[in-house]
Protein backbone atom coordinates (compact mmCIF):
# COMPACT_ATOMS: atom_id res chain seq x y z
CA UNK A 1 0.00 0.00 0.00
CA UNK A 2 1.04 3.62 -0.64
CA UNK A 3 1.93 5.95 1.74
CA UNK A 4 -0.74 7.83 3.21
CA UNK A 5 -1.36 11.26 1.49
CA UNK A 6 0.49 10.87 -2.03
CA UNK A 7 -3.18 10.27 -3.93
CA UNK A 8 -5.16 12.56 -1.62
CA UNK A 9 -2.68 14.95 -2.86
CA UNK A 10 -2.36 14.61 -6.34
CA UNK A 11 -6.36 14.31 -6.24
CA UNK A 12 -6.29 17.66 -4.37
CA UNK A 13 -4.38 19.26 -7.41
CA UNK A 14 -6.58 18.11 -9.86
CA UNK A 15 -10.12 18.89 -8.07
CA UNK A 16 -8.61 22.64 -7.43
CA UNK A 17 -7.53 22.96 -10.67
CA UNK A 18 -8.95 21.77 -14.50
CA UNK A 19 -11.87 19.46 -12.66
CA UNK A 20 -13.23 22.07 -10.64
CA UNK A 21 -13.46 24.65 -13.89
CA UNK A 22 -14.76 21.70 -15.65
CA UNK A 23 -17.61 20.68 -12.69
CA UNK A 24 -18.40 23.87 -11.63
CA UNK A 25 -20.75 25.59 -14.45
CA UNK A 26 -22.83 21.96 -13.76
CA UNK A 27 -23.32 22.63 -10.60
CA UNK A 28 -26.77 25.00 -10.45
CA UNK A 29 -27.90 22.39 -12.98
CA UNK A 30 -27.47 19.40 -10.64
CA UNK A 31 -29.03 21.79 -7.30
CA UNK A 32 -31.82 22.64 -9.23
CA UNK A 33 -33.00 18.71 -9.86
CA UNK A 34 -36.79 17.97 -8.00
CA UNK A 35 -35.56 14.70 -8.10
CA UNK A 36 -32.08 12.77 -7.68
CA UNK A 37 -30.72 11.42 -10.85
CA UNK A 38 -27.68 9.81 -10.56
CA UNK A 39 -24.48 9.28 -12.37
CA UNK A 40 -23.50 9.50 -15.74
CA UNK A 41 -26.61 9.05 -17.31
CA UNK A 42 -28.89 10.69 -14.71
CA UNK A 43 -30.76 7.15 -13.61
CA UNK A 44 -33.75 8.61 -11.70
CA UNK A 45 -34.11 7.54 -7.91
CA UNK A 46 -37.30 6.52 -8.56
CA UNK A 47 -36.15 3.83 -10.92
CA UNK A 48 -32.78 2.92 -8.43
CA UNK A 49 -34.57 3.58 -5.18
CA UNK A 50 -30.63 4.24 -3.55
CA UNK A 51 -31.71 5.80 -0.93
CA UNK A 52 -34.00 5.04 2.49
CA UNK A 53 -37.65 6.20 1.90
CA UNK A 54 -38.26 8.18 4.50
CA UNK A 55 -34.95 10.52 4.94
CA UNK A 56 -36.25 12.97 7.37
CA UNK A 57 -34.17 13.20 10.48
CA UNK A 58 -31.62 10.96 9.02
CA UNK A 59 -27.85 12.34 9.77
CA UNK A 60 -25.96 11.97 7.12
CA UNK A 61 -22.67 12.07 5.52
CA UNK A 62 -21.51 12.70 1.92
CA UNK A 63 -17.58 11.64 1.17
CA UNK A 64 -16.14 13.60 -1.47
CA UNK A 65 -19.33 15.80 -2.23
CA UNK A 66 -18.07 18.10 -5.34
CA UNK A 67 -20.36 20.81 -5.39
CA UNK A 68 -23.13 18.93 -2.58
CA UNK A 69 -25.53 18.83 -5.15
CA UNK A 70 -26.44 14.97 -3.03
CA UNK A 71 -26.25 16.84 0.36
CA UNK A 72 -28.85 19.42 -0.94
CA UNK A 73 -31.63 16.87 -2.30
CA UNK A 74 -31.10 15.31 1.03
CA UNK A 75 -31.44 18.50 2.70
CA UNK A 76 -34.65 18.80 1.02
CA UNK A 77 -36.05 15.57 1.72
CA UNK A 78 -35.39 16.56 5.67
CA UNK A 79 -31.96 14.95 6.15
CA UNK A 80 -29.29 16.99 8.19
CA UNK A 81 -26.18 16.40 5.97
CA UNK A 82 -22.56 17.11 6.09
CA UNK A 83 -20.83 16.87 3.40
CA UNK A 84 -16.98 16.48 3.26
CA UNK A 85 -14.53 17.45 0.08
CA UNK A 86 -10.98 18.02 -0.44
CA UNK A 87 -11.11 20.90 -2.61
CA UNK A 88 -11.32 24.34 -1.48
CA UNK A 89 -12.47 25.11 -5.26
CA UNK A 90 -15.45 22.30 -5.19
CA UNK A 91 -16.61 23.56 -1.79
CA UNK A 92 -16.65 27.27 -3.21
CA UNK A 93 -19.06 26.48 -5.47
CA UNK A 94 -20.84 24.54 -3.25
CA UNK A 95 -21.08 27.32 -0.95
CA UNK A 96 -22.35 29.94 -3.34
CA UNK A 97 -24.84 27.02 -4.29
CA UNK A 98 -26.09 26.86 -0.70
CA UNK A 99 -26.79 30.62 -1.05
CA UNK A 100 -28.41 30.78 -3.81
CA UNK A 101 -30.63 28.40 -3.04
CA UNK A 102 -31.35 29.21 0.42
CA UNK A 103 -29.84 26.18 1.80
CA UNK A 104 -27.75 25.36 4.86
CA UNK A 105 -25.79 22.38 6.06
CA UNK A 106 -22.09 21.75 6.76
CA UNK A 107 -19.58 21.52 4.26
CA UNK A 108 -16.66 20.08 5.45
CA UNK A 109 -12.98 20.60 3.96
CA UNK A 110 -11.36 17.24 4.42
CA UNK A 111 -9.73 14.16 3.34
CA UNK A 112 -12.57 11.22 2.73
CA UNK A 113 -10.25 8.71 4.11
CA UNK A 114 -9.51 11.02 7.32
CA UNK A 115 -12.92 12.67 8.62
CA UNK A 116 -12.67 14.74 11.72
CA UNK A 117 -15.93 13.70 12.94
CA UNK A 118 -16.99 11.25 15.95
CA UNK A 119 -17.64 7.58 15.84
CA UNK A 120 -20.95 6.56 15.03
CA UNK A 121 -22.37 9.92 14.34
CA UNK A 122 -24.66 9.43 10.89
CA UNK A 123 -27.10 6.66 9.96
CA UNK A 124 -26.25 7.33 6.28
CA UNK A 125 -23.37 7.37 3.95
CA UNK A 126 -23.16 8.83 0.69
CA UNK A 127 -20.39 8.83 -2.36
CA UNK A 128 -21.71 9.51 -5.75
CA UNK A 129 -18.01 9.27 -7.89
CA UNK A 130 -16.72 11.14 -4.77
CA UNK A 131 -14.58 8.93 -2.34
CA UNK A 132 -15.87 6.16 -4.23
CA UNK A 133 -13.42 6.78 -7.11
CA UNK A 134 -11.01 9.05 -5.93
CA UNK A 135 -9.93 7.59 -2.44
CA UNK A 136 -8.27 4.22 -1.53
CA UNK A 137 -11.20 1.73 -0.64
CA UNK A 138 -8.85 -0.14 2.05
CA UNK A 139 -8.67 3.81 4.09
CA UNK A 140 -12.10 5.60 3.12
CA UNK A 141 -14.95 2.13 3.25
CA UNK A 142 -13.50 1.62 6.74
CA UNK A 143 -13.71 5.25 7.47
CA UNK A 144 -17.55 5.13 6.62
CA UNK A 145 -17.83 2.29 9.06
CA UNK A 146 -16.65 4.24 11.74
CA UNK A 147 -18.59 7.21 11.16
CA UNK A 148 -21.71 5.44 10.56
CA UNK A 149 -23.78 3.70 13.89
CA UNK A 150 -24.87 0.09 13.82
CA UNK A 151 -27.44 -0.53 11.40
CA UNK A 152 -26.12 2.22 9.24
CA UNK A 153 -25.91 2.00 5.30
CA UNK A 154 -23.46 3.13 3.17
CA UNK A 155 -24.60 4.08 -0.62
CA UNK A 156 -21.97 4.70 -3.40
CA UNK A 157 -21.61 4.81 -6.90
CA UNK A 158 -18.07 4.32 -9.33
CA UNK A 159 -16.96 3.37 -12.50
CA UNK A 160 -17.69 -0.19 -13.01
CA UNK A 161 -14.75 -2.82 -13.14
CA UNK A 162 -15.63 -3.68 -17.06
CA UNK A 163 -15.41 0.13 -17.88
CA UNK A 164 -11.65 0.45 -16.04
CA UNK A 165 -10.41 -2.72 -17.69
CA UNK A 166 -11.94 -0.83 -21.32
CA UNK A 167 -10.91 2.75 -21.16
CA UNK A 168 -8.73 4.60 -23.56
CA UNK A 169 -6.45 7.44 -22.11
CA UNK A 170 -7.40 9.12 -25.30
CA UNK A 171 -10.76 7.95 -26.19
CA UNK A 172 -14.03 6.26 -25.29
CA UNK A 173 -14.22 2.55 -24.28
CA UNK A 174 -13.25 -0.08 -27.01
CA UNK A 175 -14.95 -3.09 -27.26
CA UNK A 176 -11.97 -4.89 -26.50
CA UNK A 177 -9.84 -5.20 -23.12
CA UNK A 178 -6.85 -2.51 -22.64
CA UNK A 179 -5.51 -3.66 -19.39
CA UNK A 180 -5.25 -7.08 -17.49
CA UNK A 181 -7.05 -7.62 -14.42
CA UNK A 182 -4.44 -8.40 -12.19
CA UNK A 183 -1.04 -8.12 -11.63
CA UNK A 184 0.99 -4.40 -13.06
CA UNK A 185 -0.90 -1.90 -14.68
CA UNK A 186 -3.89 -3.99 -13.48
CA UNK A 187 -7.24 -3.08 -11.54
CA UNK A 188 -6.76 -1.31 -8.20
CA UNK A 189 -4.67 1.97 -8.24
CA UNK A 190 -5.19 3.76 -11.84
CA UNK A 191 -2.73 6.37 -12.73
CA UNK A 192 -4.21 8.54 -15.14
CA UNK A 193 -1.79 11.55 -15.72
CA UNK A 194 -2.70 14.26 -13.32
CA UNK A 195 -5.24 12.35 -11.07
CA UNK A 196 -5.29 8.81 -9.51
CA UNK A 197 -8.57 6.54 -9.27
CA UNK A 198 -9.30 3.22 -7.58
CA UNK A 199 -11.42 0.88 -9.09
CA UNK A 200 -11.19 -2.81 -7.00
CA UNK A 201 -12.60 -5.86 -8.97
CA UNK A 202 -15.79 -7.00 -7.52
CA UNK A 203 -14.58 -10.10 -5.53
CA UNK A 204 -11.91 -7.38 -3.85
CA UNK A 205 -14.58 -4.81 -3.15
CA UNK A 206 -16.91 -7.43 -1.29
CA UNK A 207 -13.72 -8.46 0.57
CA UNK A 208 -12.92 -4.64 1.98
CA UNK A 209 -16.62 -4.11 2.55
CA UNK A 210 -16.66 -7.78 4.98
CA UNK A 211 -13.69 -6.76 6.69
CA UNK A 212 -14.98 -2.87 7.48
CA UNK A 213 -18.39 -5.04 9.05
CA UNK A 214 -20.44 -4.20 6.40
CA UNK A 215 -23.12 -6.52 4.77
CA UNK A 216 -23.64 -6.29 1.03
CA UNK A 217 -27.80 -5.69 0.24
CA UNK A 218 -27.46 -5.10 -3.49
CA UNK A 219 -25.01 -3.80 -6.25
CA UNK A 220 -27.18 -2.07 -9.52
CA UNK A 221 -25.18 -2.17 -12.51
CA UNK A 222 -26.48 1.01 -14.78
CA UNK A 223 -27.03 0.72 -18.21
CA UNK A 224 -27.48 4.30 -20.56
CA UNK A 225 -30.86 5.15 -21.64
CA UNK A 226 -32.39 5.56 -24.83
CA UNK A 227 -31.26 8.29 -25.66
CA UNK A 228 -29.07 8.97 -23.63
CA UNK A 229 -28.93 13.06 -21.79
CA UNK A 230 -25.37 13.36 -23.47
CA UNK A 231 -22.31 11.70 -24.46
CA UNK A 232 -18.78 11.88 -22.99
CA UNK A 233 -15.64 11.41 -24.05
CA UNK A 234 -14.67 8.59 -22.28
CA UNK A 235 -17.80 6.24 -22.96
CA UNK A 236 -20.68 6.40 -25.31
CA UNK A 237 -24.30 5.62 -24.24
CA UNK A 238 -24.25 2.80 -27.46
CA UNK A 239 -20.93 1.24 -25.32
CA UNK A 240 -22.58 1.70 -21.65
CA UNK A 241 -26.07 0.17 -23.57
CA UNK A 242 -23.89 -3.20 -24.03
CA UNK A 243 -22.01 -3.37 -20.92
CA UNK A 244 -22.01 -1.39 -17.59
CA UNK A 245 -19.87 1.50 -16.99
CA UNK A 246 -21.09 2.30 -13.73
CA UNK A 247 -22.24 0.94 -11.15
CA UNK A 248 -24.01 1.37 -7.87
CA UNK A 249 -23.33 -0.43 -4.34
CA UNK A 250 -25.68 -0.39 -1.08
CA UNK A 251 -24.22 -2.21 2.14
CA UNK A 252 -24.93 -2.01 5.77
CA UNK A 253 -22.95 -1.84 8.82
CA UNK A 254 -23.75 -5.11 10.82
CA UNK A 255 -24.54 -3.97 14.40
Amino acid sequence: MTAHGEHVETNRRYWDGEAAASHGPLARAHWSRTEPAWGLWSTPESRLSLLPGDLAGRRVIELGCGTAYVSAWLARAGAHPVAVDLSHEQLATARAMQEEFGLDFPLLHADAERVPCADGTFDLAVSEYGASLWCDPRRWIPEAARLLAPGGLLVFMRYSPLFALCASPDGPASTALRRPQFGPGGLGRLELGGRVEFVLPHGEMIRVLRDAGFTVEELVEIRAPRPAPREYHEVTSAWARDWPCEEVWKARLEG
